[in-house]
């Protein structure tokens, strides 16, 4: 049969239905009316909830970005550098910046001609040689500065009341991706009217800090009938700004009580009268939460110039102070980089390392080139997970098992490479070096071969 007919065979098979898609629509129909569909029990939305929802009803889909166009004058300068460039490379930052130069100082652009090549050249200069041993670079310029480093705890800048770590201890908690730091601390910066009013500053200041009930009232345990009673201090009450109703609710938190009001203050009955329990609830209602956030235990608001009022806190929780109305979500920092990675996602906690190193190194007066911190960030995110620069992380995952007993625990790890027959190909720097060979980086690379070619007889 020849090949067209073939196809319109195909064609024809394909429009008409099949008499068992037929059959199998008809049954699913069936199952479909024979299977009753069981009722999620509804949820009922917060306030908070109900809030969210209709301004997110009210949002008007955002319009798509449009490049703005450049002016003639800049066309213009971009085509004559574009000319000059021809076959060379710059980037499009740098190219940018020279157009803005030459927009500033018109008697650059007779020099256009001069300036580009020179450009061209000093990129060239900065560009990493082909198979550089870059990472051993890096670690040398933090290593060796690193050493000069003083082990002390300072004050944290401009806020002498907060202590946080800083200089070599603070350096290896980065490195170590330590889940909790030694001394959490946020920087939580206002909008608008909070950051200019210092009424509204305090009012967010007081849904953040954490306020225990020992702290705003007076708590009494009536040995002789049995019973609690709670006396609230006006002034801290209204100074944290916590109502009677506040403290009732919290109180109703904890099992087996009963609180009332009175004209005194709020008595604390128990279900089950006895001494030891007495004592016990007394305790828990030292320690019970009234109102803010768990992990922040003390606030300090001060006016920054040119910014307003600022919120710093020892302790930190991220999540939840972003959550509060008044916050800045975009500039408010918080010095744990897992808490950063788990609530804003990987390339925050990268720029959070990168950031925090650079400031730890910097406040020490060493200046470390910003590439080679770039450079252990990426390190240590490049999975999608935050990993520590030791052998529970990078060092631990290498390939090479010379490699990784030549870093620490040397034995446990030869022994178990012996016992899983484990190869090592000697790609990286410390194998080669153990074996004796040259390494496989910067000229000792490249392996040239030449081939003679035979000389035909008669020429």
């Amino acid at each position: 049969m020849p090949r067209k007919k073939q196809e319109k065979n195909i064609d024809e098979d394909k429009k008409k239905p099949s008499a068992d898609k037929k059959t199998k629509k008809k049954t699913i129909s069936k199952t479909k009316k024979d299977i009753k569909v069981k009722k999620e029990p509804v949820k009922k939305q917060t306030k908070k909830e109900k809030i969210i929802e209709e301004k997110l009803i009210k949002v008007k889909p955002s319009k798509k970005f449009k490049k703005p166009e450049e002016s003639e004058e800049r066309k213009k300068i971009r085509k004559k550098i574009n000319e000059t460039i021809k076959d060379g490379y710059l980037p499009p930052s740098i190219i940018n910046e020279i157009i803005n130069e030459v927009i500033k100082n018109k008697s650059i652009e007779k020099k256009l001609k001069q300036i580009i090549p020179r450009a061209i050249e000093d990129y060239k200069k900065n560009l990493i040689d082909p198979s550089e041993a870059c990472g051993i670079v890096g670690a040398q310029s933090i290593g060796e500065p690193g050493t000069q480093m003083t082990m002390r705890t300072f004050h944290y800048a401009g806020v002498a009341e907060i202590n946080v770590t800083l200089g070599l201890p603070r350096l290896i908690e980065i490195v170590d991706a330590r889940s909790i730091p030694s001394t959490p601390m946020m920087s939580i910066y206002l909008l608008d009217d909070y950051r200019k009013k210092p009424e509204l500053a305090k009012e967010v200041a007081n849904q953040v800090e954490i306020t225990r009930l020992n702290d705003v009232a007076e708590i009494e345990a009536d040995l002789a009938n049995l019973s609690i009673m709670i006396k609230p201090n006006k002034k801290s009450t209204a100074k944290k700004d916590i109502s009677d109703d506040d403290l009732i609710e919290g109180i109703k938190k904890i099992k087996k009580i009963e609180a009332k009001k009175g004209k005194k203050g709020i008595k604390i009955t128990l279900d089950d009268p006895s001494y030891k329990t007495l004592l016990d609830i007394n305790e828990k209602l030292k320690v019970l939460k009234v109102k803010g956030i768990d992990g922040i235990k003390r606030i300090i608001i001060r006016k920054e110039p040119e910014e307003g009022y600022v919120i710093y806190s020892e302790g930190s929780n991220l999540k939840k102070v972003l959550e509060i109305e008044g916050v800045d979500p975009y500039r408010t920092t918080c010095n744990d980089i897992q808490a950063v990675g788990r609530v804003l996602g990987i390339e925050a906690a990268r720029n959070m390392i990168i950031q925090e190193a650079h400031n730890t190194l910097s406040e020490q007066g060493l200046n470390v080139d910003q590439r080679h911190i770039m450079l252990v960030a990426d390190v240590m995110t490049a999975d999608g997970q935050i990993r520590a620069i030791g052998r529970h992380g990078v060092s631990g995952e290498k390939s090479s098992v010379l490699s990784r007993a030549a870093f620490e625990i040397t034995v446990a790890h030869l022994l178990q490479a012996s016992r899983t027959g484990e190869g090592d190909k000697l790609d990286g720097v410390a194998e080669n070096i153990i074996v004796g060979q040259p390494v496989n980086l910067g000229t000792g690379a490249v392996e040239l071969l030449m081939q003679r070619r035979s000389k035909k007889k008669g020429k």
